[in-house]
């Protein structure tokens, strides 16, 4: 190499524009909005790795063991009713029928 030769600096970011603070999303979680007949629901979807209890699921009424993959929904303005559905129940909960608890020998009429 030759000593009269300038050397251009060396870049080490990215060539396009830098994202500037204001235009960055504050909030990284991955929350989604629903809007059901029931109201407009805030859901999260819960990984396996990140389930640590085991849950009873509101729609078939069966247990959510740890490490198994779930949805959590809450209405939007409520966050007591937080409930944990299977992925399955929460897809199909419009189509499910009310779930009548009966005696055992009470007739299904």
């Amino acid at each position: 190499m030759r000593k009269d030769t300038p050397m251009s600096p060396r870049r080490n970011h990215p060539k396009g524009r830098k994202p500037k603070q204001e235009d960055r999303e504050i909030g990284t979680s991955s929350d989604a909005i629903e809007e059901h007949a029931e109201g407009i629901f805030v859901v999260r979807k819960i990984t396996g790795s990140s389930s640590t209890k085991p849950y009873r699921c509101p729609g078939c009424d069966q247990m959510i063991p740890m490490a198994t993959p779930h949805t959590v929904a809450w209405l939007e303005y409520d966050v007591e009713t937080r409930r944990h559905w299977h992925n399955a129940c929460w897809a199909k909960r419009a189509h499910r029928s009310r779930n009548t608890e009966r005696t055992r020998n009470a007739p299904r009429y």
